[in-house]
C-alpha cells in the first residue's frame, strides 16, 4: 500500500507529519510523491487563517476529482484529512470528497484506520477522533535538525485566534519522554533541535521525576515548568553532537524572569528569541486579549538583551484588527523602531468564525489592511537590512544545512541568530559547524568563503 502526505501550516504540523510517516511505515505502507500512484492521500491541514484553508480545500477538490476517475480502477483512491481544519470543519469535508476525517489529534485515529486496512480491503467507516497523544519520534531521517514538540494546545484565547478551539487546551509532554527523544536524536547525529509548542514557555508538567532524581526525599509529583526544563535539556545535550537548541513559539506574558535567567545560563540555547508582539497599540492589544501592554513588552525585550548581550529578536505582527485606527498603526511602527527586530512575520487580520473577534464591529476594508501592512513590511525591511549590515565583517559560527542546487560548491548555512549565510567551501558538509566571515550581503543573505 502506498500513501502521499501533504502538509499545510506551522512547524508543529511539519513535525507531526514526520511522526505520522513513521506510523505508516510501521504498518508496512510506502510513501510516494505521485498522487496517481497512491492508495491514500493524507492531508495535514491548517486553520489559523482563511487563506490556509482555501489552499487546502482547493487541493482537496483536485484529489476528489482524481478519486472519481480512479473509482473503478485497480488502484482506487481514498482521501484522509487531519489537522486543525479537519477539527474545525469535521464531517463537512466528506461532502467535499474526504473519505476519512481524523481531526487535529490524528495519531490514534490513523493507527486505528491502518489497523482496519490490514484487517480488510478498505475501512468503510471513520475512526473516532482521538485524544492528545505525543509521538515518540518526530525526526526526518537523515536531517541534522529536528523538531521536538514539548506541549500542545493553548489556554490563552486571543480574540482573533482559532487555535484553542481546534488544538484544545494546553497539554505538556513528560520531561522523561522529551529527554529520551533528545537522546535518540543525538544518536542519529542531529546537531540542532527546536522545542515546539503553541505556547512553548507555558510548558507545565506535573508527574514523574527522572529516575536519577528519585529518592526517599523526592516528590513523585514535582512540577516542571519551562524554566526548570531548560537546564535539564542543556545537561542532556552537553558534550554531545547536539550543539544548538531553539524554541517556538513563546508568549510574552509567560516569558518570566526565571526563564530568561535559565536561557542566559545555558549557551546551548541559541541567542535568538522569537517573541510575538502582534501589535503596538495598548488598545488593540487589550481587544486581542494579549494580556500585556506595549510597555510590558518593551521592558521584556530590554531584560532579554541585558541578560543575553547580542541576542536577536523576531516577532509576529497582525495588522488590520477590527477598530484599528491610523494612530494604532503609528504605534506599531513606533514599537518596531524602538525594538529593531531582526525579522518579523507580518500579516493582516483574517476573520475566523468562532473566535471572539469575528463578531466585533469596525472591520477594516481589505484595501486599507493591505496598505497598512505594506507600510509595516517596508519598515521591517529597513530594520532587517540595518541589523544585518551591522554584522558585516564578523566571524560567526554557522550550521551547514545543505548544498545549493545551483552550485555544488556553495553551502547553505544558518547562524545561531537565525541569519542565512551562503558559504563557498569544498570541504564542509551538511551537519558541520563552521566558522564563517560575514563578507558581503545579498538581499537578506550573507555570503562568505572559507
Amino acid at each position: 500500500m502506498t500513501y502521499l502526505i501533504e502538509t499545510y501550516g506551522c512547524q508543529m504540523n511539519a513535525a507531526e507529519s514526520a511522526a505520522l510517516k513513521k506510523i505508516f511505515a510501521a504498518h508496512g505502507w510506502e510513501e510516494t510523491a505521485d498522487a496517481d500512484a497512491a492508495h491514500l492521500v493524507f492531508i495535514n491541514t491548517c486553520a489559523v487563517r482563511e487563506t490556509a484553508e482555501e489552499r487546502f480545500l482547493a487541493r482537496l477538490s483536485i484529489h476528489a476529482a482524481r478519486k472519481k476517475t480512479r473509482a473503478k480502477s485497480a488502484r482506487p483512491l481514498a482521501i484522509a484529512v487531519a489537522g486543525c481544519a479537519a477539527e474545525r470543519l469535521g464531517g463537512a469535508l466528506k461532502e467535499r470528497g474526504a473519505d476519512f476525517v481524523l481531526g487535529a489529534k490524528a495519531r490514534g485515529p490513523l493507527e486505528a484506520l491502518l489497523a482496519r486496512w490490514e484487517a480488510e480491503e478498505r475501512p468503510a467507516d471513520n475512526p473516532p477522533f482521538g485524544d492528545v497523544a505525543f509521538y515518540d519520534d518526530y525526526h526526518v531521517p537523515g536531517s541534522h535538525k529536528s523538531f521536538v514538540p514539548i506541549m500542545n494546545g493553548c489556554n490563552n484565547f486571543c480574540s482573533y485566534c482559532i487555535v484553542p478551539y481546534v488544538r484544545g487546551r494546553e497539554v505538556s509532554r513528560s520531561p522523561s519522554a522529551i529527554l529520551a527523544e533528545i537522546d535518540r536524536l543525538a544518536g542519529e547525529g542531529v546537531r540542532e533541535i527546536t522545542l515546539l509548542g503553541q505556547n512553548v514557555n507555558s510548558y507545565h508538567w506535573t508527574g514523574e521525576q527522572d529516575p536519577k532524581e528519585q529518592g526517599a526525599q523526592s516528590n513523585p509529583h514535582a512540577i516542571v515548568d519551562f524554566a526548570a526544563l531548560i537546564p535539564r535539556i542543556a545537561e542532556a545535550v552537553e558534550d554531545g553532537p547536539i550543539r544548538w537548541v531553539r524554541f517556538l513559539s513563546s508568549h510574552p506574558k509567560d516569558m518570566t524572569d526565571a526563564i530568561i535567567e535559565a536561557l542566559a545560563g545555558h549557551p546551548c540555547f541559541c541567542r535568538h528569541v522569537h517573541l510575538p508582539v502582534q501589535h503596538g497599540s495598548n488598545r488593540i492589544l487589550a481587544a486581542m486579549n494579549r494580556r500585556y501592554t506595549c510597555e510590558d513588552y518593551l521592558a521584556l525585550t530590554r531584560k532579554l538583551r541585558e541578560a543575553m548581550p547580542g541576542v536577536t529578536l523576531s516577532t509576529d505582527i497582525l495588522i488590520g484588527f477590527p477598530g484599528e485606527t491610523e494612530e494604532d498603526v503609528e504605534a506599531v511602527l513606533s514599537l518596531m523602531d524602538e525594538t529593531r527586530f531582526l525579522y518579523a512575520y507580518m500579516y493582516h487580520y483574517n476573520p475566523r468564525e468562532g473566535t471572539t473577534a469575528y463578531g466585533l464591529p469596525g472591520r477594516i476594508p481589505d484595501e486599507v489592511k493591505k496598505a497598512r501592512l505594506a507600510r509595516v513590511i517596508e519598515t521591517q525591511g529597513t530594520h532587517t537590512v540595518e541589523c544585518l549590515k551591522k554584522r558585516l565583517g564578523r566571524r560567526v559560527t554557522a550550521l551547514v544545512e545543505g548544498v545549493s542546487r545551483n552550485d555544488a560548491g556553495e553551502l547553505l548555512c544558518r547562524t545561531e541568530h537565525d541569519e542565512q549565510v551562503v558559504v563557498k567551501s569544498a570541504e564542509a558538509q551538511p551537519g558541520d559547524f563552521i566558522e564563517a566571515p560575514l563578507e558581503t550581503l545579498a538581499g537578506n543573505t550573507f555570503r562568505a568563503a572559507l
